[in-house]
């Protein structure tokens, strides 16, 4: 299985051009059973990596452009009355999906983006009293432009908290921009995209990953970086167990697409960026990477006694 994973990966790479870490860290989010937030400015490829991961993984999506006139009903749907039965009926909102695309998501106001926080929590949506169960698998990747563009609303940290992982795609290389260039319009060839996995496979990757083992040695040093946030003064708030379990559920991910059956500190450290860097900020107004890169460095991987 997991070699058919890296064939996902290896696909989706095709089209989103030197990129692969940030694809595999994507790949890495979906099988974990997480949602992604992926930050940049516009053009970066990000709906492109969306509708290839959606096309490789044979998903139903769906895409939703937030605005700031965007209502929660919108997204979730809404009770329409039906005149010849007399009765109300739903009109399902785009999240009754299996991959949502929240594109620009920090263009809506808080209000409307708070009407994922259920789904992406609870894979349920609530309505007229009405718990409604979402399609299995259910992911959100959301993308938003950076905070200090015009007509953003930043995330409150508990939707923050609801992403497993943060990544940035960022500038392509040289080399890399003047293949795109010169090739043909990448957005359509995502569209024409073949599948790699069914959905039934994706789901047993997904079991996959709750199966590779994580040592005592390995979870002692996932609860030292977690204590390290919480104790050292660095930080103005410290990772909380949601954090810590998504971040071992992330490197059981990452083990399992490097072709492995057991989890290594590497694995830890490959993910710990992206995983906490969105849900730490340092006491001395640090950026996210440097708050990652104090946590690592304080942190030995063997506890010194």
């Amino acid at each position: 299985m997991a070699v058919a994973i890296v064939r996902a990966v290896e696909a989706v790479s095709s089209v989103v051009l030197g990129k692969e870490e940030q694809i595999r860290l994507a790949v890495a989010c979906m099988i974990a059973r997480g949602h992604l937030l992926i930050e940049d400015l516009p053009g970066m490829g990000k709906t492109t990596l969306a509708h290839a991961l959606a096309k490789v993984f044979s998903l139903d999506y769906r895409r939703v452009q937030f605005t700031s006139d965007m209502l929660p009903a919108d997204i979730l749907g809404v009770s329409v009355f039906d005149p010849e039965r007399r009765e109300f009926h739903l009109r399902q909102g785009p999240v009754f999906t299996q991959l949502l695309l929240a594109d620009e998501i920090n263009r809506a106001t808080p209000k409307t983006q708070g009407a994922l926080l259920e789904a992406m929590e609870e894979r349920q949506v609530t309505l007229d009293g009405e718990t409604r169960t979402l399609p299995e698998p259910f992911f959100v990747i959301a993308t938003q432009n950076p905070i200090t563009q015009a007509g953003t609303f930043p995330l409150p940290e508990s939707q923050l908290d609801r992403f497993l992982m943060r990544i940035s795609l960022g500038y392509p290389s040289a080399e890399t921009e003047r293949e795109l260039l010169a090739g043909s319009d990448r957005r359509d060839q995502a569209l024409s995209m073949k599948p790699v996995l069914g959905v039934a496979e994706l789901m047993q990757s997904m079991a996959q990953v709750e199966k590779v083992h994580a040592s005592p040695d390995l979870i002692d040093y996932i609860q030292r970086l977690m204590a390290h946030s919480r104790n050292s003064g660095l930080f103005t708030a410290g990772l909380s167990p949601r954090a810590g379990l998504g971040l071992l559920r992330a490197a059981r991910a990452w083990a399992l697409l490097a072709g492995n059956d057991y989890v290594t500190p590497e694995d830890v450290q490959v993910v710990l960026g992206p995983v906490t860097a969105h849900r730490l900020q340092g006491s001395a107004g640090g950026g996210p990477e440097s708050s990652t890169r104090q946590l690592l460095e304080s942190v030995p991987v063997v506890r010194r006694h």
